[in-house]
């Protein structure tokens, strides 16, 4: 096995507080979920190695403001690694496809 996904089910706090023995922590922020995790969150973005905010298809029926986001994650943890995603449009995927495959360094 290369990989093995740990999926939280709930919200983004309990994770952050647990060591799961995971090699690389990544957070995932949908856009209809709205643009407050970040801030709501801020563990889970500081714990995290990389941000996916999916579904960015759907931006323009949301008020999701990406690049805000961004800077609401970067504050927390300057070392971040950021990838915007769409299953739908592709967007993104090549770029998060290509993390997995080297491993996400």
């Amino acid at each position: 096995m290369d990989i093995l996904f740990i999926e939280n089910v709930g919200n983004l706090v309990c994770p952050a507080y647990f060591d799961l023995g995971e090699h690389v922590r990544i957070v995932l922020i949908s856009v209809p979920e709205g643009p407050d995790k970040p801030l709501k969150y801020p563990k889970a973005i500081r714990t995290s190695h990389v941000l996916v905010i999916s579904k960015s298809d759907l931006l323009p029926y949301f008020d999701f403001n990406v690049e805000k986001i961004k800077k609401d994650a970067l504050s927390l943890n300057p070392h971040l690694k950021i990838i915007v995603t769409s299953a739908m449009t592709g967007e993104g995927l090549d770029e998060w496809f290509e993390l997995l495959k080297k491993g996400l360094k």
